[in-house]
């Protein structure tokens, strides 16, 4: 790990507090013990670097679905939407982006549009990564609307460790693609549910970096992912 990349890169406002507890613990672990204070140093510099907020170069093309957040694709279902989305009772393609501990953890948009509907649900803090974690973990789910009357559901799922769930934005707001619009605390999930007969174009096992890759394309709505034959 390149320690002069990670305090090169901004951190989220998010995370200041954050960070200000745990240097102070490390100040006051000086005064106990000299390898206290170390182990704090590496905890407050790893906290830093979790709120980590990087520039992202944000495609612009049209019709473009992207990633709304760092890590690995962990699923790809076809599945009926959260009633909370609005978006219908028929099966549609959620494309879940798991995040571990040392992702970044801001959130993007993953269309420009107007945000339609927000429901925050408590629940569960099962391992994220889990199938279940979509129904049963605490959650928050968007609904965005494109100009062109699209709709794309995003969905905030918390974790095994996370505990917060924060969302910047509220009903009616207008959104730009891969600006950020929400961050989840300490490891997490983000489904992203496609309009229906709209194909991913990422893979199962394949990293995800929000803001960049494309996940759809509503222009070509039929193209298979890569490693899918026609």
């Amino acid at each position: 790990m390149n320690m002069l990349k990670i305090v090169a890169v901004p951190m989220h406002k998010e995370g200041r507090k954050f960070v200000a507890i745990f240097a102070a613990i490390t100040l006051a672990l000086a005064f106990v013990w000299e390898p206290l204070f170390w182990l704090g140093l590496g905890a407050t510099v790893w906290c830093y670097y979790f709120f980590r907020d990087p520039v992202r170069v944000i495609p612009q093309q049209e019709g473009l679905v992207l990633s709304p957040a760092d890590g690995i694709v962990s699923l790809i279902q076809d599945v009926v939407p959260s009633k909370d989305l609005g978006l219908g009772d028929t099966p549609v393609t959620r494309v879940s982006v798991f995040m571990n501990v040392f992702n970044c953890h801001v959130n993007r948009a993953p269309i420009a549009g107007t945000v339609r509907t927000i429901a925050y649900h408590k629940g569960q803090f099962l391992n994220a990564s889990f199938d279940k974690a979509s129904e049963l973990n605490e959650r928050n789910s968007i609904m965005i609307e494109t100009p062109t009357g699209a709709q794309i559901g995003v969905v905030q799922i918390a974790g095994l460790v996370a505990r917060r769930i924060v969302c910047f934005v509220k009903v009616g707001d207008s959104i730009e693609i891969g600006h950020r619009f929400g961050l989840i605390r300490f490891g997490s999930r983000l489904d992203v549910y496609l309009p229906k007969g709209v194909s991913p174009l990422v893979s199962v096992g394949q990293t995800a970096v929000g803001g960049e890759t494309i996940l759809a394309d509503l222009r070509n709505p039929n193209v298979n992912r890569p490693g899918i034959a026609e």
